[in-house]
């Protein structure tokens, strides 16, 4: 299939830029699968379409300070740098902002949240094909255990504002999320409250967790002319044995497994296509691009927010739309129109959409 077959208009307003007023009273799009469907509800209405049995999985990733600024040693020139991928203590891969003065032998002093210098130093050391720059950093044991007094937490670059506001450091992040890793939120789980899992439990419903490290390749935009030519990043994810007899126990009994978001599908169908339809308990990579007309082994239902044009998540929610058909991308599209029309926020702090 063609890129240009993601592609549609969204008013730029409906992007959403700043969060919901609370989590749980986002706006819900149910779509029917079976007949197409559409219901306009609340969010809390999702305690409607839940049944004893059924079994939950959330993404509890934790968003970390990924977002550092620093001073050229030798210019002063500014640099900001997001950190992507941790190979070893003190060894990152990042993305650095200007990258065209990020050469091999660059030194860049870092500066604390209050811009002033610090004594801890980032060496560009490699760049890649991505132009990704290879960090060593020195003055420091382990730059993890600086990240609280240097980083900032990452918004996506959709959100036009230069800096955090107070309400975005509680906001942009799960009420369950537990180990750090993500440059970007899990967005899908943002819309629960504690007190609505709570609720979602009395009903009979499995709440479990997966973590899956969101990184670059979750909200990259698809650039190449076709699907087969783009490639993902590659994601650090973690399941345990809590979770993964949860889901096998679902699938025997014929109740159902909805994930909450396409970072938790990602997991649970990267797993079920290397083990012949099950998951196992363990650790693990993927970069599994699930597009029309990709199947599903494990996830029976979806909720997920509203995507951007020509990205990988608004691509995976088509083939949920219609597994192993192509007219999904058709049913997901005027689905989102009839979202716009109805003024639903779009992306990370945007509303939720709910695909039985």
């Amino acid at each position: 299939m063609q890129t240009a077959d993601f592609n549609f208009d969204l008013p730029p307003e409906l992007i959403a830029q700043q969060p919901a007023p609370k989590r749980d009273e986002s706006r819900l799009l149910v779509l029917h699968r079976a007949d197409g469907c559409v219901e306009h509800r609340k969010f809390r209405d999702l305690l409607n379409f839940l049944r004893d049995g059924d079994v939950l999985v959330l993404n509890n990733s934790r968003v970390f300070p990924a977002r550092l600024r620093g001073a050229n040693a030798r210019s002063g020139g500014k640099f900001e740098i997001l950190l992507l991928e941790e190979n070893a203590t003190n060894d990152w891969w990042a993305l650095l902002r200007p990258g065209k003065n990020a050469r091999i032998g660059t030194q860049i002093i870092l500066r604390d949240t209050k811009t002033e210098p610090t004594k801890i130093i980032a060496a560009v050391t490699e760049v890649n094909a991505e132009g990704h720059r290879r960090l060593k950093f020195s003055g420091t044991p382990d730059i993890r255990r600086e990240l609280d007094l240097l980083g900032e937490i990452p918004l996506p670059p959709y959100i036009e504002r230069n800096a955090l506001q107070a309400e975005d450091k509680d906001r942009y992040q799960t009420v369950f999320a537990k180990p750090a890793g993500s440059i970007a939120a899990p967005t899908a789980g943002l819309h629960f409250t504690e007190e609505l899992l709570f609720e979602i439990r009395a009903r009979g419903v499995e709440v479990c967790f997966v973590t899956l490290h969101v990184g670059l390749g979750t909200f990259q935009l698809v650039k190449a002319g076709t699907l087969a030519a783009h490639k993902m990043h590659e994601e650090r994810f973690e399941i345990g044995e809590e979770t993964v007899r949860a889901v096998n126990k679902a699938k025997k009994t014929s109740n159902r497994v909805i994930a909450v978001g396409t970072t938790s599908v990602r997991v649970l169908e990267s797993l079920a296509v290397q083990n012949q339809g099950k998951v196992n308990a363990g650790k693990g990579k993927t970069d599994i691009f699930i597009h029309p007309p990709g199947d599903f082994k494990i996830v029976d239902a979806l909720l997920t927010n509203f995507h951007l044009p020509c990205s990988t998540l608004l691509m995976l929610a088509c083939a949920f739309a219609a597994p192993g058909e192509t007219r999904g991308r058709e049913m997901i599209l005027s689905t989102y129109a009839k979202a716009i029309r109805e003024r639903y926020r779009f992306f990370s702090y945007g509303d939720a959409m709910l695909i039985l």
